[in-house]
């Protein structure tokens, strides 16, 4: 497929795919005979999988080096385990983090006029939830 319709179909730029292969994260395409790049329908997953490191916050250098071992073949399967591994405990760190801060949202959202009342299911139970300034301040201990 040429580089506009891949443009179209991963969402990305031709400007952006030109510099992902330029700088090594996409491999380089064939080209037709006109010498227009001309991709396989397999790089998708590839640039499907590229998206999601990046929306998970891995920076381009450690992306760099797993399109490095994933082109040097099978042999870098067990490193690049271990990458994904070591990402994936700072995903959860971080998705922990963000959790507490939607509870501290919810509770802040919950102590003005009209606010919130109940955590969602996905929030910590309604036990562990602090009380809005002003009740603890008056003494209030209902909930």
């Amino acid at each position: 497929m040429k580089i506009g319709e891949l443009a179209r179909r991963s969402g990305l730029s031709a400007h952006t795919l030109r510099y992902y292969e330029r700088i090594g994260l996409l491999p380089y395409a064939d080209r037709d005979r006109s010498g227009q790049r001309d991709y396989d329908a397999a790089i998708l997953t590839w640039i499907e999988f590229l998206g999601r490191l990046k929306t998970t916050g891995m920076p381009i250098s450690q992306m760099l080096r797993y399109a490095a071992l994933r082109a040097e073949g099978d042999a870098t399967g067990p490193a690049r385990r271990q990458m994904l591994e070591d990402h994936r405990e700072r995903v959860r760190t971080h998705v922990a983090e963000l959790q507490a801060c939607l509870l501290v949202l919810d509770t802040k959202i919950a102590g003005y006029p009209g606010g919130i009342k109940e955590t969602k299911d996905h929030d910590a139970p309604p036990g562990r939830r602090r009380k809005p300034l002003r009740a603890r301040a008056e003494g209030t201990l209902a909930d």
